[in-house]
């Protein structure tokens, strides 16, 4: 156990049945036998201070400490700290529903068909029609979704303006609710443009210029009746060279040279894989592309599940998260992903917990302040309603979640 610096707000999470985190010295992102070896407290301690995390131990080293000054205490009797979920792929910049594609798709209708019927265009139609505070007020709201569910930090992505002006104000709205943006500008071709030449030929001329100032990184959509391999190279080198991190949605439904071209540019990470083979999953394990799962998505579409297993086994870094999104993942619950991790996807409870914590901080260029529970990190932690850290994905789709701390504030409760 290690000490921080005196002063500032304290508080102290005392009695913890258990604490869990990712050891320090593994570094990140996590990969192999590392992603299985966490390190559990037992009857635990936190002592966060102006934001962050100051000390952490067990019950019998805080006597060493001096508390002198205003602490505040929180009873963690019966209850399991874990890091503070960090969710590096979700969309949460979107206006209306579709809840009419869903109960279409449940009537049998596949994915493409509903695409063809209006798919993505149909939330790009809603979403233009709001104003920049009514976007506003729906990415706050999707936010604390997130946040009930133990959801920390969180990366917003936009994509459902495809225009210049709601482009930039999705972005703007996710940065105000504490999120990190990313600008999907190749996300759909919206029905304006011809094909996705001419709309990339607008794309990189006239959002790319506003949204490099706001968006932290890029992502676009490789796939049939999205954007080709060479689109996706086209847009990705124009954002690189505005300064913004890569990252791509690949090989959901079709392997089409998605991971080839995410090692190639070095993007930060590749994500859904649905369909990525062991060539695929190898020469990912050989890159330092990480490799973001969403079983979420995979499970509301009904589609195979992408091979976690193959992945950890050949020693890639993988990361879960949850794709919210009103069209193939309603979904803003990482404990959730946790339990279809286990399930179907075949990954321990540890691999499933740093996959959502550290490594999707890597993911964010956050794995120096997020995702542990270590003297000098932000301090973000989750209590579980549980006296083992491992009914995060044990209890599927329960009521687990009992406080969420952030910035070594009380962010919600129980």
């Amino acid at each position: 156990m290690s000490d921080g610096s005196a002063g500032g707000p304290r508080l102290l999470v005392r009695d913890l049945a258990q604490l869990v985190t990712a050891p320090v010295a593994a570094g990140a992102p996590l990969r192999g036998s590392a992603l299985r070896e966490l390190e559990v407290v037992e009857n635990a301690f936190v002592l966060c201070e102006s934001g962050a995390l100051a000390a952490v131990g067990s019950m019998r080293e805080l006597a060493s400490h001096a508390l002198d000054g205003d602490v505040e205490e929180l009873d963690g009797s019966g209850l399991c700290a874990i890091p503070g979920l960090v969710d590096c792929h979700t969309h949460p910049a979107f206006l209306g529903d579709r809840v009419e594609e869903f109960s279409l798709r449940a009537g049998g209708a596949s994915y493409e068909e509903l695409h063809a019927a209006g798919g993505i265009l149909s939330t790009v139609r809603a979403t233009r029609a709001g104003g920049a505070e009514e976007l506003a007020a729906a990415v706050r709201r999707h936010a604390d979704w997130m946040l009930r569910a133990g959801t920390t930090t969180f990366e917003g992505k936009s994509g459902y303006g495809l225009d210049h002006d709601t482009e930039l104000a999705s972005l703007e709205a996710v940065a105000a609710a504490g999120g990190v943006p990313t600008w999907l500008g190749a996300h759909s071709v919206p029905p304006e443009f011809d094909d996705a030449d001419a709309y990339l030929d607008f794309a990189l001329a006239e959002v790319l210029p506003g949204a490099a100032k706001l968006a932290e990184a890029a992502d676009v959509f490789v796939e049939e009746g999205a954007f080709s391999v060479e689109q996706a190279r086209r847009y990705l080198t124009a954002c690189r060279e505005a300064s913004l991190a890569l990252r791509l949605h690949g090989d959901q439904f079709n392997e089409l040279g998605a991971v080839e071209l995410a090692i190639e540019l070095g993007a930060r990470s590749i994500d859904h894989l649905e369909a990525t083979g062991d060539s695929g999953a190898r020469a990912l394990a050989a890159s330092d592309v990480t490799a973001v799962l969403l079983p979420a998505s995979a499970l509301f579409l009904d589609r195979p599940m992408p091979p976690a297993r193959v992945l950890a086994d050949a020693g890639a870094a993988i990361v879960l998260a949850t794709d919210f999104n009103p069209g193939s993942a309603f979904c803003e619950s990482l404990p959730l992903a946790c339990s279809l991790a286990c399930t179907q996807l075949h990954l321990s409870p540890a691999e499933a917990l740093a996959a959502c914590t550290v490594n999707a901080a890597h993911v964010l260029g956050l794995a120096e302040r997020r995702g542990r529970i270590a003297v000098g990190q932000d301090a973000d932690l989750v209590l579980l309603d549980a006296t083992d850290w491992r009914h995060l994905a044990y209890h599927l789709g329960g009521d687990l979640i009992a406080t969420v701390i952030r910035r070594g504030a009380v962010a919600w409760a129980a």
